[in-house]
């Protein structure tokens, strides 16, 4: 399992560099994100091109993932200069249409690997002429921004229903690698990361954004090593399972899921 995780701290880069996390994500996106996140606890990045130039200087294991703007008028000067500052992925967000996926290809013309973040119910709904575009590297599923705009009331919903494997069936048709949203640490958040990876593995996913929770700022680079170590434990566990237990954990997930829906609508109804 790809891992990656959110940093502009270059000494934090270093670290989880150093004890093995895959990539490092750099978050250039700020284009209406305010308005679709604001007042939400979520992470909404102050990244720059000169933190994307600083983290090339010191990521030596790692690649280095960076996520653009949606596609506008200027995009074509913002991929060359992500390009030029060092990454290795380019991410794009928020696209809606077949048509900002192939601009965005050809403005990346094979400089770096291209990454989809799927994450708009346009892009839900147009997904079969979006995978007909060349050139697509990977697709990530944006649980977050895709609950939103679904109306949904937890982002893991789309995980407990069916629309995620209506999504990654597509993807595997086209033989186009993907990842789902993020995890946390095993043994904390408000769903079992054992769950949560079980799924993945019975998906086909290879790739999850490491949470907030591995950010502590009182972890050190042994205690955070274990904890990513963990996540590849739980990971490898989950390979060696039969489809029948998978398919075990995705209800236990299902059942989670369904506790946190109806206690956040019981409470926003009191």
């Amino acid at each position: 399992m790809i891992k990656m995780i959110l940093e502009k701290d270059v000494e934090k880069i270093k670290a989880y560099d150093e004890i093995g996390i895959d990539r490092i994500f750099l978050d250039l996106e700020i284009n209406g994100k305010m308005e679709r996140q604001g007042g939400l606890d979520t992470v909404i990045s102050d990244h720059t091109i000169d933190d994307v130039v600083r983290a090339r200087k010191v990521t030596n294991n790692a690649d280095l993932l960076v996520r653009i703007n949606p596609i506008h008028e200027r995009s074509g000067e913002e991929v060359l200069s992500v390009i030029d500052a060092g990454a290795d992925i380019i991410m794009l967000p928020m696209f809606k249409t077949k048509k900002e996926v192939e601009t965005f290809i050809q403005l990346v013309n094979g400089a770096a690997k291209t990454s989809l973040l799927l994450e708009t119910s346009e892009a839900l709904a147009r997904v079969d002429e979006i995978l007909e575009v060349e050139g697509i590297d990977e697709i990530h599923v944006g649980l977050n921004d895709l609950h939103l705009a679904l109306g949904l009331t937890f982002m893991f919903e789309l995980m407990s229903g069916s629309l995620l494997e209506y999504l990654t069936d597509k993807f595997k048709a086209k033989g186009i690698e993907f990842g789902i949203g993020g995890v946390s640490r095993v043994g904390t958040g408000m769903l079992k990361a054992d769950n949560i990876l079980n799924e993945h593995v019975r998906l086909g996913s290879t790739r999850v954004i490491l949470s907030r929770a591995f950010k502590d700022m009182n972890m050190d680079p042994s205690s955070l090593k274990a904890e990513v170590l963990e996540i590849d434990k739980v990971v490898c566990d989950a390979k060696k399972k039969s489809e029948l237990e998978l398919l075990k954990s995705r209800i236990e997930l299902r059942e989670q899921v369904k506790a946190i829906v109806s206690k956040t609508l019981n409470g926003s109804n009191s």
